[in-house]
């Protein structure tokens, strides 16, 4: 795996925002904790709107041996910190709140629209495929965005 970017180019604290935080915010948090570390960048998340954990999002996590352990949705009303470096929003309701909320403050605000995985129905598995792509896409976003690639000089 990459290593985390440089200090002086990582934030020094990021929030994800989706809807209710119960899929995409908190599957985010958790992935960008596991794979920063052991970068010393201050990672949340929240919702705009309440909302219930969810028990697909606490299966693909232990897929990958994850878990969000007793932690529980949460509002950005419930936030203690409400400064961020970068926020990272992954539904077209939290990328308009946080424009809103952003307007006058200087903080880098990025759009990374997720599809939302409770919209699909039929069997568990086809469920469970659902939140493992968004699970994956996440993975890979954060990899994009926030690990350094190593490149090889190879003498020839």
């Amino acid at each position: 795996m990459p290593a985390p970017l440089p200090r002086s180019i990582l934030p020094r604290s990021i929030l994800f925002v989706c809807g209710m935080n119960a899929v995409r915010s908190p599957m985010a948090e958790l992935l960008a904790r596991q794979l920063l570390l052991p970068a010393t960048t201050f990672v949340a998340s929240a919702g705009v709107r309440g909302g219930e954990r969810d028990p697909f999002v606490d299966a693909v996590l232990a897929e990958d041996g994850l878990s969000l352990g007793e932690r529980h949705p949460r509002t950005l009303d419930d936030l203690e910190d409400d400064y961020f470096d970068l926020i990272v929003t992954l539904s077209p309701e939290a990328h308009h709140t946080a424009l809103e909320l952003t307007r006058s403050l200087a903080v880098d605000v990025e759009y990374w629209p997720m599809p939302d995985p409770t919209d699909v129905g039929g069997t568990r598995e086809q469920i469970l495929a659902a939140y493992r792509e968004v699970r994956e896409r996440l993975k890979a976003r954060i990899g994009r965005r926030f690990l350094a690639r190593q490149v090889k000089n190879r003498a020839d």
